[in-house]
């Protein structure tokens, strides 16, 4: 204490990071020539000025400028409190000043950017002292892993969008992105809103996987679920196609970069079950060595292809929800994400250990479903049915068939079942050459190769069945074509 005494003779007080000369000149040029907002517009928000007149001028200039109105000090200044002074003059005077001293707009994007970036200090200040402060004076029962985990969401979020804990917002922005989502949906080729699933009829009853959602995929064991999420995996990621955006990041126009947490399967195990399904040739063959020349040339071709595509496999077990939020999270900053996809929903740890393994699972999908809204993607989560099902004549799953079923249900924003008739009638085969077994074999083979998804709950469309072909030699869905609809073969 006696050194900094020495050296200074009194405490400094340091303010927060700013350039106020930096926003006049932007703001002046805007007044002068408003061809020069278009210029900051794509990044600068009127919260990343310092001096609270320079936002609320920022902000009534961006809305009359998209307005296709014109903006200058005489038209601006009926839209700003009369009466406020800046210093010794009022603001008409104001105004008129920051038009007047106005050099040029080709320096507008360089004031632009010095603002946002001073923006982004001070949101980093704030951030670090309340990390300071919840930290000396932290409950008992937030936890430092809990601490760590709010930290890095804040983090998060201020690198994704430059603000954090943005609270309200006006409905205005929210139209506008309704308007933006409407018009990448008439763009894109299927109309689709949302990212498509590369099964078309599946995606003409969703409008593909929409931002924000938590979906859960759900089925007894051995209907194919995992199959379903891996084929569905492998389809965006093999259509991602990116578009550089004025900031230099890359935006997904087609398919998306996928992030697959698999909580069961070894990542090989998944990767041999694309293999199966790109090249046609069993799993178990492969995994048996039981490929001839051609075959095995065939997976090598298919497997150079598959190095390029933006697939990212976490196989861990047993991963607790805050530390799959933690992977997301950076995977989204350090590669990007579009898609996300959990394997399977019963294996996830909940952060507080509790005997309930229904609020264990209540944590859980809150926590999901606030991930999906905070990355902006879709999540897909998979999930096993109670047996409840196996004790009932008619095995199609429902809602109430969900293990643990409140919570996730509650939380989900779509709900699918994977179903498959062929799986049950197999198991019920009658005795050979009894009356029954003639109408067992007609019901199966009109059953082979078949599987429903049952949409049974749609926040945003409705709910109903679309029956897909499943080959399970080649762990494959794709979209079902009856028989007398296919080309002529010639033998």
């Amino acid at each position: 204490m006696k050194n900094i005494a020495q050296k200074s003779g009194a405490y400094h007080y340091r303010s927060a990071p700013n350039n106020v000369e930096a926003e006049q000149a932007l703001l002046g040029a805007i007044l002068v020539n408003n061809d020069a907002f278009y210029r900051v517009s794509e990044f600068l928000e009127p919260n990343h000025f310092y001096e609270l007149i320079h936002s609320q001028i920022y902000k009534i200039t961006a809305n009359m400028i998209r307005a296709e109105k014109r903006v200058n000090p005489v038209t601006i200044k009926t839209f700003l409190p009369e009466n406020q002074k800046i210093g010794e003059i009022n603001l008409a005077t104001y105004l008129a000043r920051l038009a007047a001293e106005a050099t040029t707009i080709i320096n507008a994007e360089d004031y632009g950017r010095s603002i946002y970036e001073l923006s982004i200090r001070r949101s980093l200040i704030k951030i670090g002292e309340n990390i300071v402060n919840v930290a000396y004076e932290a409950p008992i029962e937030m936890t430092p892993h809990l601490q760590v985990e709010e930290a890095e969401r804040r983090l998060f979020e201020l690198a994704e969008n430059g603000k954090y804990d943005s609270g309200f917002g006006p409905f205005g922005d929210a139209v506008s992105s309704a308007i933006d989502m409407a018009s990448a949906a008439y763009q894109r080729n299927g109309h689709l809103s949302g990212i498509a699933t590369g099964i078309r009829t599946l995606d003409r009853k969703m409008g593909g996987l929409q931002l924000s959602d938590l979906i859960i995929l759900a089925g007894r064991p051995s209907m194919g679920k995992t199959s379903l999420a891996t084929n569905i995996a492998f389809k965006i990621a093999e259509n991602y196609q990116a578009e550089v955006q004025s900031d230099g990041s890359s935006k997904a126009i087609d398919g998306g970069i996928v992030g697959f947490f698999s909580l069961e399967m070894a990542s090989e195990q998944i990767a041999t079950r694309i293999i199966a399904e790109q090249t046609e040739i069993s799993s178990s063959k492969i995994r048996r060595g039981e490929i001839n020349d051609v075959e095995f040339e065939k997976i090598v071709t298919y497997s150079q292809m598959m190095h390029r595509i933006p697939l990212y496999i976490d196989q861990t077990g047993g991963i607790s929800i805050s530390q799959l939020c933690a992977r997301a999270r950076r995977l989204k900053r350090q590669r990007g994400l579009d898609v996300l996809i959990i394997d399977y929903l019963q294996l996830m740890k909940s952060n507080k250990r509790t005997e309930n393994r229904v609020q264990e699972i209540t944590e859980i999908t809150m926590s999901l479903k606030a991930l999906a809204k905070e990355l902006n993607v879709p999540i897909i989560a998979l999930s096993q049915l109670s047996r409840q099902v196996e004790n009932r004549d008619d095995k199609r799953p429902q809602l109430s068939d969900l293990r643990e079923s409140g919570s996730i249900e509650q939380d989900a924003d779509v709900v699918l079942f994977v179903y498959r008739h062929e799986y049950y009638l197999q198991n019920r085969e009658p005795e050979l050459g009894s009356s029954d077994h003639e109408q067992w074999l007609a019901k199966l083979n009109s059953a082979k190769g078949k599987a429903d998804v049952i949409i049974a709950k749609q926040r945003h469309g409705p709910t109903g069945t679309v029956q897909l072909s499943f080959k399970p030699e080649f762990t494959r869905f794709s979209d079902f074509v009856e028989e007398e609809h296919l080309p002529e073969r010639f033998e």
